[in-house]
């Protein structure tokens, strides 16, 4: 069995990354997203198991010392983690995974799994964020400022992806990322093994 393609997404907050992982998910069946672990209390709306796997640090840091995470980072004062077994299994599976991650763990995925092709969401503009995160309405303008400096750090960081997609228009950045997963599943040596009994023929 071929094994499935593993996908990164990052963005820095309020980019739209959820809302275009989630239409990227109801679009293509054959994509699955790895659910994390994180410290953080749930957000009105959130649930757990779907969302994210929400556990108190100290389960957390066990978890982190027993090497159970692929990767793991601190945002904002909380952890986030990914199960390195789950993933395995997955795509030991044939299962395309998609990791919504930020930089800190792409980076650490990107050199377990050199293969990983990585996707870097930006908005538009820097006040578009700004009215995105103001339009959530569940942040202080303190935080807002300081998710927005923090916004340029994550920017930083975005050549070190293989793709960068603009949510400017939501519909055509839908578009833009479901291409991305079809040319991944398209390249020569995934089906050159998934079809190796017709190409066998046909050479």
């Amino acid at each position: 069995m071929t094994s499935g393609n593993l996908f990164i997404v990052t963005a820095p907050s309020g980019a739209g990354k959820t809302s275009l992982v989630q239409a990227l998910l109801t679009a293509d069946q054959n994509v699955e997203l790895s659910v994390s672990y994180t410290t953080r209390p749930p957000r009105p709306g959130e649930t757990d198991g779907k969302d994210y796997h929400f556990v108190p640090t100290e389960t957390f840091l066990r978890m982190l010392e027993k090497g159970e995470f692929l990767e793991s980072a601190e945002v904002y004062g909380n952890r986030y983690g990914t199960s390195q077994t789950w993933i395995n299994q997955r795509m030991e599976g044939g299962r395309d995974i998609l990791l919504e991650i930020d930089w800190q763990g792409a980076a650490q995925v990107r050199k377990m799994f050199p293969y990983a092709v990585s996707i870097f969401i930006l908005p538009p503009s820097l006040e578009a964020l700004r009215q995105r995160l103001k339009g959530r309405g569940q942040d202080s303008q303190e935080v807002i400022e300081r998710r927005l400096r923090a916004a340029r750090e994550d920017s930083s960081h975005v050549s070190e992806f293989d793709y960068v997609i603009i949510n400017k228009e939501f519909d055509e950045a839908v578009k833009d990322l479901l291409s991305v997963v079809r040319a991944a599943r398209l390249g020569a040596g995934k089906q050159l093994q998934r079809h190796s009994d017709l190409i066998n023929k046909l050479t």
